[in-house]
């Protein structure tokens, strides 16, 4: 396949990878939210609201140039109409023209007095990376916002979104209040924000409001379970067979309802059990997606045919700004624990789990062919301008990442992109998490990770993509030796200090003990935002070993890849 095709199926994978529970939000502008909310001053007339929804349209087709044109062409007709301004912004802003896109908008904020257009605006300098400005703007909407509690649920998106989580909280608080009534949606915004943020007791007790008015939500019902470790005198076990045994009307609740379920009975060591709700749920979870897990491998392995060790060397010198950290692998392997290690220096702040290099990497790609269409495919893959691609990546991490000169970016399927990462920032820091091959399969399989890792659904499909990771891997060690540093999940929770200073001083950080310290508060925007609270255990070494037999189909396909001998241990 050529190089292009491949950098498009990558950034598919990195979107389905690191795809979270909110992803951004902007201002639904192709629903015609921003034109038609009852709160707009001035409706447009029938006319002008046909003519919109044409330039719309072509918006939705990915006809931008021709939705620009007709939008000027509305200006021109309708020179006081904000919606045709802002129709311009959001036709700028998908051809990334942030300037434009800007200008637009400042025009509808001159003709109309709607927040929503301020709040767009915001959306527009985030982009741009213009972060003193998204702030101040935020703060000025904040102060306005009063009772509108609509709005404040808008801003508590955009900051959650921006990894600034206790504005996030105090804002969908604000938003409840003001609303005077329940909006289940903005409740379980407001718990997965908890959640992120260490309050696991204000979760808890948010999911439980909701269920007293959804008791089918198979999402809530599974991320109540995750927010602790059940115990015999607190669990919800028996309320879930009771609501599985009289059944759900969507399937996707009831796998929600397996997944606790099966969480829950694994907390109180009933593991046949567990593992019966496990493989129910997710044998229905799997037949609910449309995924080809041969064609995401055979991605996988034509990233290593394209970055080889020749492109590597004669590709451009990149962006050299250090600062930069990336913890990636598998998920379930110990990266929000070498997360939550690094923070406790005081010195270093977590980005997230960021789309951003994915993202800029797949544009890269297509700027090399729109300036040299002459090139062939596999030609522009190796010229892409890897000082802009690392300078793009910086502007946009450090938005979320604040002041610190220090951030991680904590995305697992960043793993894909180690070679291209090099390229464009050579003085960032990678560290990849390696754990036991069955205990991270296991583990993965596990969890329900709701719109991610499709792969992780079917046994045979989860071996198959961890051969070609483990492949790559090797293939991203082998081609550029001494720019990857693996740390053993095994090693890090035995020894963690040993393991924490190998980590301090590949970072260039002076160790501290507090690195072994359980943090009070902090925000881990992951699956694993509850165990990182705990102290570093033991108990998940080898607990996927009990469930030998039933992973079979799993273990065989590892086995003949060399990974794992017959009783899955893994092969030195």
């Amino acid at each position: 396949m050529a190089a292009a095709a491949v950098w498009q199926r990558v950034q598919v994978l990195s979107e389905v990878h690191g795809a979270r529970l909110w992803r951004a939000m902007r201002i639904d502008l192709l629903t015609m939210n921003a034109f038609f909310h009852p709160q707009t001053p001035r409706a447009p007339g029938a006319d002008l609201r046909q003519a919109l929804a044409e330039s719309i349209s072509l918006l939705q087709r990915g006809q931008h140039a021709d939705a620009i044109r007709g939008g000027l062409r509305l200006a021109e007709a309708y020179p006081d109409a904000d919606q045709v301004a802002v129709l311009l912004s959001e036709a700028h802003n998908v051809s990334r023209d942030f300037s434009a896109a800007l200008d637009w908008i400042d025009r509808a904020i001159a003709l109309s007095p709607n927040p929503q257009h301020k709040l767009k605006k915001a959306w527009l300098l985030a982009r741009a990376h213009r972060g003193d400005e998204t702030w101040a703007l935020m703060d000025e909407l904040s102060l306005a916002a009063g009772q509108d509690a609509r709005l404040l649920w808008q801003l508590g998106k955009f900051y959650f979104n921006h990894n600034r989580l206790p504005d996030a909280v105090r804002h969908y608080e604000r938003a409840l209040a003001v609303s005077g009534e329940e909006v289940p949606a903005w409740r379980y915004d407001l718990a997965i924000a908890r959640f992120y943020s260490g309050d696991a007791g204000g979760a808890e007790r948010d999911l439980d409001a909701l269920l007293d008015i959804t008791p089918h939500s198979g999402a809530v019902l599974y991320l109540r379970s995750t927010l602790r470790k059940q115990t015999l005198g607190a669990n919800h076990v028996e309320r879930l067979e009771n609501l599985l045994q009289g059944g759900f009307r969507r399937e996707e609740d009831e796998v929600g309802a397996l997944y606790a379920l099966a969480k829950e009975r694994e907390d109180l060591d009933d593991h046949d059990g567990a593992f019966a709700a496990l493989a129910e749920g997710a044998r229905k979870r799997r037949g609910l997606i449309d995924y080809d897990v041969s064609t995401v491998a055979a991605g996988l392995r034509e990233i290593r045919t394209v970055m080889d060790a020749g492109a590597i060397a004669k590709s451009k010198p990149g962006h050299g700004e250090a600062g930069a950290i990336f913890i990636l692998g598998m998920p379930r392997t110990g990266t929000t624990l070498t997360e939550r290690i690094l923070l406790q220096s005081g010195k270093v702040t977590n980005a997230g789990e960021l789309m951003e290099f994915g993202a800029k990497l797949s544009r890269a790609m297509q700027r090399v062919r729109e300036q040299h269409p002459s090139l062939s495919e596999t030609q522009a893959a190796l010229r892409i301008d890897f000082e802009a691609l690392g300078q793009e990546y910086m502007q946009a991490a450090r938005l979320k990442a604040g002041d610190s000169p220090l951030f991680i970016d904590k995305l697992p399927a960043n793993f894909l992109y180690c070679g291209m990462i090099r390229k464009a920032l050579p003085n960032a820091r990678i560290i990849h998490l390696v754990r036991d091959p069955l205990d991270t399969c296991y583990a993965i399989y596990k969890t329900l990770f709701f719109k991610a890792y499709d792969f992780s659904y079917d046994l045979e499909e989860l071996a198959q993509y961890y051969v070609e990771y483990r492949r790559l891997m090797q293939h991203w060690h082998e081609v550029m030796p001494g720019a990857i540093l693996d740390v053993h999940y095994e090693e890090l929770v035995m020894d963690t200090a040993a393991q924490g200073r190998r980590i301090y001083d590949w970072c260039g950080l002076e160790w501290t003990p507090r690195a072994l310290e359980v943090p009070e508060s902090g925000v881990f925007a992951t699956a694993s935002a509850a165990q990182v609270r705990e102290p570093v255990h033991t108990r998940s070494v080898n607990s996927s070993r009990r469930h030998l037999e039933k992973l079979r189909p799993l273990v065989r396909i590892l086995e003949d890849a060399g990974i794992l001998d017959t009783n899955g241990n893994p092969v030195v």
